[in-house]
């Protein structure tokens, strides 16, 4: 069997990561892989419940992972209403809930709230993330029971198209700026509607020309085929 010991290779990995493990667990799986001694990293976080383009960077190509930080990114969302939770997705602890009357959501009026985020808009992140404050991450804080609210901040959504209306739950696909919180952009638009939601599932079809067409599944990486799917560190 061939091993992976050349230290000198470098290129980027576009992984479609699967739903129900941390970003960190692709570094982990992959670092696995026989004969693998290479510096090694993401670009991004995605949280567990979601899937699809987690772009790896391996050897010298670790050093242009802030480069990612400039590209937009495109999602799939499920938005489900009635619902409000203290992560803004489906496996928080819910505070709040509100029976949902299909009779008074016609599909007009949601079409018209979503297409209102386009545009650059001000969004508070979740309370449960990895952002940093004070020098520790959001989500350890709240373990801890210290509930920070974040600084809003400007995000930018590119795009935003309703793909299927299924009350209680929208399909939407958005393309936007980094930094762009997609649950937080679901929880915001179920207030806006006045039931409140959470996101009940999120795929990430590509960020920037890395696209889950591309990508290659984690269980296809092994000794023999990780320099095949390794793209070149000059396409960044």
């Amino acid at each position: 069997m061939r091993r992976w010991t050349d230290k000198s290779v470098s290129g980027f990995l576009n992984v479609d990561k699967p739903a129900g493990i941390t970003s960190y667990d692709v570094i982990r799986y992959i670092k696995r892989i026989p004969g693998f001694n290479s510096k090694i990293g993401h670009t991004g976080t995605l949280d567990p419940l979601a899937s699809g383009v987690l772009v790896i960077c391996i050897g010298n190509a670790t050093k242009k992972a802030s480069k990612f930080l400039r590209m937009e990114k495109e999602y799939v969302a499920s938005l489900l209403l009635g619902m409000t939770t203290d992560t803004d997705d489906i496996q928080g602890k819910v505070i709040a809930a509100k029976q949902v009357d299909p009779l008074m959501l016609d599909e007009d009026k949601i079409r018209m709230v979503v297409s209102s985020f386009k545009g650059e808009i001000e969004q508070v992140p979740p309370v449960v993330s990895a952002l940093r404050k004070q020098g520790e991450r959001l989500y350890k804080l709240h373990r801890k029971g210290k509930t920070i609210i974040p600084e809003p901040r400007k995000v930018v959504i590119h795009e935003i198209e309703i793909k299927k209306i299924e009350i209680p739950r929208i399909v939407f696909r958005v393309v936007c700026s980094s930094g762009t919180y997609v649950r937080a952009l679901c929880r915001d638009i179920g207030k806006e509607l006045g039931y409140g939601a959470v996101q009940e599932s999120l795929i990430r079809l590509r960020v920037g020309q890395f696209r889950i067409e591309d990508s290659v599944q984690l269980e296809k990486l092994n000794s023999e085929s990780l320099k095949t799917y390794l793209l070149p560190e000059s396409i960044v």
